[in-house]
């Protein structure tokens, strides 16, 4: 079920058409064409960097976590895995990979998340669903709360209990281990590099996350 498939990849950062360092804390969007392939670089280690794909000729066809464990047969993500829409298609496959596993299943940090979790004081910390409605609001694409669903957390680590139930534990990253996707469609990637303060996703600790895109 925890697999890993550590491939290390063959591509230079001086020859991507796109660089971006993502701050602590803050959102990212930015459109993937097919067969451009993303690198996402967990600069500091162990953060949690949470992330939504769409097809951007329809929106409404989404990431979908629940098509992607069962085509795959694994609820984690690495190296070989294929991204699967909510109408079963392949939106991404994972190409490369130094983390070894991604989580399908904790889903994104949230006012109301925090409230019931932690304590009625956290509720007005900065999560990532407001990061992925600021991105949203400030963009061109008629998208909303609505829209939202269940993400994939890049290089955090959620065990499933014996039980059943999930854990927040230390992650499994460290400073420069990186994913990287190659679209399948042209897709729209919303990202919240997570401002999460309350549990060891990102060791109590939010630090930039770099985006690296090629042709």
């Amino acid at each position: 079920m925890s697999e890993q498939q550590l491939i290390e990849s063959t591509r230079d950062p001086a020859t991507a058409v796109y660089d971006f360092e993502v701050p602590a804390g803050e959102p990212w969007l930015h459109e993937l064409k097919a067969g451009q392939t993303l690198r996402i670089v967990d600069l500091k280690g162990n953060q949690a960097v949470d992330t939504l794909f769409y097809n951007a000729a329809d929106p409404s066809e989404r990431y979908s976590a629940a098509d992607t464990v069962r085509g795959q047969g694994n609820i984690y993500l690495t190296t070989g895995s294929r991204l699967r829409s909510d109408q079963g298609r392949v939106m991404l496959t994972i190409v490369a990979d130094t983390c070894g596993r991604h989580d399908t299943l904790g889903g994104a940090c949230a006012a109301e998340s925090n409230q019931v979790r932690y304590a009625l004081d956290k509720r007005p910390m900065h999560n990532c669903r407001d990061n992925y409605l600021i991105a949203l609001a400030e963009s061109d694409y008629d998208m909303g709360k609505r829209d939202l669903t269940g993400n994939i957390n890049f290089f955090m680590n959620v065990p499933v209990t014996p039980e059943g139930g999930l854990t927040f534990e230390d992650g499994i990253s460290a400073p420069g281990k990186y994913v990287e996707l190659e679209a399948a469609m042209d897709v729209i990637v919303l990202v919240s590099n997570c401002p999460q303060l309350n549990n060891p996703c990102n060791a109590y600790n939010p630090t930039p996350a770099r985006m690296l895109i090629w042709d």
